[in-house]
């Protein structure tokens, strides 16, 4: 194969993952669009939120939780703490005059562990999903449950808002966002997401299936079980849950995570790969194409040295032009103009070395890709071991 083949092919590949992809998936969801059978639904719903080390969040989070436009009787909150060494215990004890309330102690084992504890516990007949940072919507939780008065859906995403940033580097992250959510959608309307939103999401307790030790994606991996169960896994943007902008530095640490979750997932679920998977080309074109991604850029940069005159110059001056504003945007403060053009490159180039990082599952135990969440201005702890934007 020569330098050139392997050039346009690599080309084609990232044009295709980037753009072409999301423009077909759009079109298909305009031909063959599936609706969703909503309803009033009054089951019994059992909150599942693990937390470790959440005492600046816990107390907003729960009062957030009381919040919900949903019978109170009909609502069980277990929160699981792994391990907390801080004042999250304290903390939650204040709010256990409430019946519906439990705390669930484990020892530190990580958030598939937690998960675990409280699936052993819950006695809903639909799980809620929750992390401790995000706040919700007073009816986030009425319009998941709505979702199930269609039988054929068994698990449900909500919306993940960014609240607005204090920079373009932020803004970035949060544009990245906004695509990541417009392509669940289309998804949806054709069938399924091939995953949830880790902080806002529920699905019917019969599906459920304890996580195995070490999971990265729990937002994953169960949501997968009910479709691979035939059930339709949908997003509806109608349920909010509320989150701090992150840091660019934080954001490469979640994608190296929930990238290689995908890596995990894939050895969870090799029907993923197969014709039981009704959604395999969208799972290709959207999850295994972005790990894919980066080292078609790479390629595409490693062949254009090898390329005919005056061919390579071009390559190779267009993929060091958009290289170097990423880098320029390290040395730009806020505030000037072309950091707005700057931030972006440095956004795209930062998360295609988190998919090239994201390998490292297979030389590392997977607790290791655990890190810090830095939120806004600050710096904390990831609460829930699992803050997450979606993967």
């Amino acid at each position: 194969m020569t330098s050139l083949t392997v050039f346009l092919i690599s080309m084609f590949f990232c044009f295709y993952t980037l753009f072409g992809y999301p423009l077909l998936l759009a079109l298909e969801a305009r031909l063959r669009r599936r609706a969703v059978r909503r309803g009033p639904v009054r089951a019994t719903v059992s909150v599942i939120l693990p937390v470790y080390n959440g005492e600046q969040w816990i107390a907003t989070k729960l009062d957030s939780i009381l919040r919900l436009d949903y019978p109170a009787g009909l609502v069980q909150i277990l929160v699981i703490s792994d391990g907390s060494t801080d004042a999250t215990h304290e903390i939650v004890c204040r709010y256990k005059s409430l019946a519906n309330l439990e705390l669930i102690v484990v020892p530190r084992g990580g958030k598939a562990a937690a998960i675990n504890a409280g699936l052993g516990k819950a006695r809903g007949e639909i799980l809620f999903f929750t992390d401790v940072r995000q706040d919700l919507a007073p009816d986030s939780l009425e319009r998941l449950v709505e979702c199930f008065a269609d039988p054929q859906v068994g698990a449900v995403s909500g919306e993940l808002i960014i609240r607005d940033g204090h920079g373009v580097e932020q803004a970035s992250v949060g544009l990245y966002w906004k695509y990541e959510k417009w392509i669940r959608k289309l998804q949806s309307d054709i069938d399924s997401v091939m995953g949830t939103s880790g902080c806002i999401y529920a699905m019917r307790r019969s599906l459920a299936r304890p996580l195995p030790p070490g999971t990265l994606v729990d937002d994953m991996y169960l949501p997968l079980g009910a479709f691979f169960d035939g059930y339709r896994v949908i997003f509806d943007e109608r349920a909010l849950a509320y989150d701090f902008p992150t840091q660019l530095t934080s954001e490469f640490r979640r994608k190296v995570r929930t990238l290689a979750g995908v890596y995990q997932v894939i050895g969870q679920y090799p029907a993923l790969l197969g014709p039981r998977n009704r959604m395999l080309i969208h799972f290709f074109s959207h999850k295994v194409a972005r790990l894919l991604l980066p080292w078609a850029m790479l390629a595409a940069f490693l062949t254009a040295f090898f390329l005919s005159p005056p061919w390579n110059g071009i390559a190779l001056s267009a993929q060091f032009a958009g290289y170097s504003l990423a880098i320029a945007d390290f040395l730009i403060p806020d505030g000037l103009p072309p950091k707005r053009l700057t931030s972006p490159f440095r956004t795209f180039v930062v998360l295609m070395a988190a998919a090239l990082c994201a390998i490292s599952i297979f030389f590392v135990p997977a607790g290791i890709l655990w890190g810090q969440t830095r939120v806004g201005a600050a710096a904390t702890h990831d609460p829930t071991d699992a803050a997450d934007s979606g993967t």
